[in-house]
């Protein structure tokens, strides 16, 4: 079975690669999102070729989004000095 993405799911994905380029190459956690948005970019490619994906490929997406927002979150508060 395969599983496809819609177009908010996609805008997601690539605003979140967009938040992680931008990050402070001082920041601790630019090197880890230079490669985690490697890997979205390639799903975001196929994705807006209008290819589908299968299921363990979606879940790996899903996987690697989730992952992309902690690191984020992570940058947010090292720059903040949060704790």
């Amino acid at each position: 079975m395969v599983k496809s993405v819609n177009d908010k799911e996609l805008a997601l994905i690539k605003r979140l690669i967009d938040r992680m380029e931008h990050l402070s190459a001082d920041s601790t956690y630019a090197h880890i999102a230079s490669g985690l948005r490697g890997s979205l970019l390639r799903y975001a490619e196929v994705l807006e070729m209008g290819e589908s994906i299968s299921r363990e490929e979606r879940a790996q997406l899903d996987q690697l989004v989730g992952y992309g927002f902690e690191i984020l979150e992570l940058a947010a508060k090292e720059v903040g000095g949060s704790k």
